[in-house]
């Protein structure tokens, strides 16, 4: 069975070749859109930013480097290690912005700016997130083509909830919702062993010696370093709190963006502007949103421009709002609380088996 999206009306001043097929519709959509935002100035760099960025946050993870060997051997390095996770988190927001190329325009400053970031300063895998990312961002929500919804742990779509066989599966499937937050205590741990694995595998992988020297590096002498300054007892407390909140705190900034939201049938044609707008929801707060969630909150700005400065994602998002309310495009935007409860509720939907994702919400939500 095959489904396609209605294409939406376009915005006042988007014109439209005469005679165009559906195809060149769909692209002239965005490309009005994309004229706006250009005109605007919002796709230009951002490098006094970013700059300070990277030179702060490297100074102050330093400094709590430093602050950790001066303190020594006591309970209170528990602090420090939360301390060290949320430096770390802010740290990772900047690796996924060089991955994006937001920083610079030069490719290869912005490879090997996220590879320093990601592997060396976060431990984590650069090749591996990179690959993963970049395919959930050419179909976010679509089955059996993005990975972040793909069958796990938890199950995000119907298909993988009634793969839960036994009893025992199908009765934690119902009430997965409220495993998903303890379960994100463990993603720190999940994230260093899918980037080692990576490196590790046979195969193409570009960068692969380097990956494997900054995070056993990293990994290896962070993990030394714990053990030399710290007793045994408090060296495994301090690395635990650290992995735990660095799993706990980057799954909390990713989780509102797409969970909840629609998924697409694996046959259905969606074009490019509503694949990425409908799919996504944003996060609506203040400047310190936008810091504590490293401009994840602006999710559909992102989607639609992921190259964009992280500093424009606010400036462009009332552009963005009006056009899709001028196309019809349902632009979805909640609370931080709101988020959480939408995807608290999805899941625990999904799991107790109450969402048919053959019923697409897709069609409805932008005809108009």
């Amino acid at each position: 069975m095959s489904h396609t999206l209605d294409t939406p009306r376009p915005a006042e001043g988007a014109a439209r070749p005469a005679g165009a097929s559906a195809r060149e519709r769909q692209v002239s959509t965005f490309t009005a859109l994309t004229a706006q935002v250009q005109a605007a100035g919002l796709m230009r760099r951002a490098y006094g930013y970013y700059w300070s960025k990277l030179i702060g946050l490297t100074l102050l993870l330093v400094g709590v480097l430093v602050a950790f060997v001066v303190i020594g051997d006591t309970w209170w390095q528990m602090v420090t290690a939360v301390v060290l996770a949320l430096v770390l988190t802010q740290i990772a927001f900047l690796g996924h912005d060089a991955a994006h190329r937001q920083i610079f325009v030069s490719g290869k400053w912005n490879e090997w700016v996220s590879l320093i970031v990601i592997n060396l300063f976060a431990g984590m895998g650069h090749g591996w997130w990179n690959r993963k990312h970049n395919k959930h961002h050419a179909a976010p929500n679509k089955l059996g083509a993005d990975p972040d919804i793909a069958p796990g742990v938890l199950a995000f779509t119907p298909q993988a909830a009634e793969e839960r066989k036994t009893p025992l599966t199908r009765w934690l499937a119902t009430k997965q919702g409220y495993f998903f937050y303890p379960l994100l205590l463990l993603e720190g741990v999940n994230l260093h062993i899918q980037g080692l694995k990576r490196v590790l595998t046979p195969g193409d992988v570009k960068h692969r010696w380097v990956e494997l020297a900054f995070i056993l590096i990293r990994l290896g002498g962070f993990t030394a370093l714990a053990f030399i300054v710290l007793s045994p007892g408090k060296a495994v407390a301090f690395l635990a709190i650290q992995v735990m909140l660095f799993g706990f705190y980057l799954g909390m900034s990713f989780a509102p963006n797409h969970i909840g939201m629609p998924i697409v049938p694996a046959t259905m044609k969606v074009d490019f502007l509503s694949r990425q707008v409908l799919m996504s929801r944003n996060v609506t707060g203040g400047r310190w949103v936008d810091t504590f969630m490293g401009g994840l909150n602006f999710q559909v700005e992102h989607h639609l421009f992921p190259s964009m400065a992280r500093p424009n994602l606010r400036k462009v998002a009332p552009i963005v709002r009006r056009y899709c309310d001028e196309l019809g495009v349902k632009y979805t935007e909640t609370s931080m609380s709101e988020s959480y409860r939408a995807v608290t509720t999805y899941i625990n939907r999904v799991g107790r088996g109450g969402l048919d994702v053959w019923v697409c919400p897709l069609a409805t939500s932008t005809r108009v």
